[in-house]
């Protein structure tokens, strides 16, 4: 893709263009590596994660698809690779999804860092930054706020995490919330890394149990939690996944237009 798609200060990255948005091709040492160098050298940095689902949202939510453009995007899961495989011949080198790439990140770095946790139900939350505690006892969690205030509290939350400003900020609000509040609110003033990361609090407090790891290893989480939350999950796995490949069949075209 071209260097301007790339989000500011990240234009010597390889990215690859999916369905509009810039997602980062690295390894997962590598992206380690970085993450680890921007948290040391204090610069801001806003992570998320893109998976087909979120990918579907950014191809009809304008607004949501230019947020994007101002993170560092990550590949989180088979959708992603697929699309790649097909519009660039190879698949990304990691799938880098937030759920094991954020605690991996957590354990390796031997700085001590503070954490701050907002978003999901406060339990869930407070649940997650004890886990925390055990994965990288290095670092100091923060329970900030659950994930359910409203507008009239939001500039007092803001200024807790200004006063706090955590290295880190573990935002967990859903797609696209997370990724839109980040972008209207946070800045450099208040955090040096804020990640948008879905349900990971709710997984790493044991609220929403994890496949197992062997359909992990298959690529097969999305079945798992199809599975066992149906009636919230079925338009999203059954009818946002084949949408998903249609649209990214329909860039594959476009691009081969636009060649020469």
């Amino acid at each position: 893709m071209s260097a301007q798609a790339a989000p500011t200060g990240m234009k010597t990255l390889r990215w690859r263009t999916i369905l509009g948005s810039p997602v980062a091709s690295l390894e997962w040492d590598e992206c380690l590596a970085l993450m680890r160098r921007l948290l040391a050298e204090r610069r801001f940095t806003k992570v998320t994660f893109l998976n087909a689902h979120n990918a579907n949202i950014a191809a009809r939510e304008p607004e949501f698809a230019e947020a994007l453009n101002g993170f560092l995007v990550l590949p989180d899961g088979i959708g992603v690779d697929i699309a790649a495989k097909l519009l660039y011949g190879e698949s990304f080198p990691a799938n880098l999804n937030g759920t094991d790439f954020v605690p991996a990140l957590l354990a390796a770095e031997e700085r001590p860092l503070k954490v701050g946790l907002i978003g999901a139900k406060r339990e869930n939350a407070q649940a997650a930054a004890a886990k925390l505690s055990t994965v990288a006892p290095q670092h100091s969690f923060i329970f900030i706020n659950d994930g359910f205030f409203t507008p009239g509290e939001e500039p007092e939350i803001l200024a807790r995490i200004e006063d706090l400003r955590p290295d880190i900020l573990l935002v967990a609000m859903g797609v696209p919330r997370q990724e839109l509040w980040i972008a209207r609110n946070i800045t450099e003033r208040h955090c040096t890394m804020p990640i948008a990361v879905g349900a990971l609090l709710d997984f790493l407090s044991g609220a929403v149990p994890r496949a197992p790891a062997w359909m992990r290893r298959l690529r097969m989480e999305w079945v798992f939690r199809l599975a066992i939350e149906p009636k919230r999950l079925w338009r999203r796995y059954i009818v946002g996944n084949p949408l998903f490949l249609t649209r990214v069949l329909v860039q594959r075209l476009s691009q081969r237009r636009a060649q020469p």
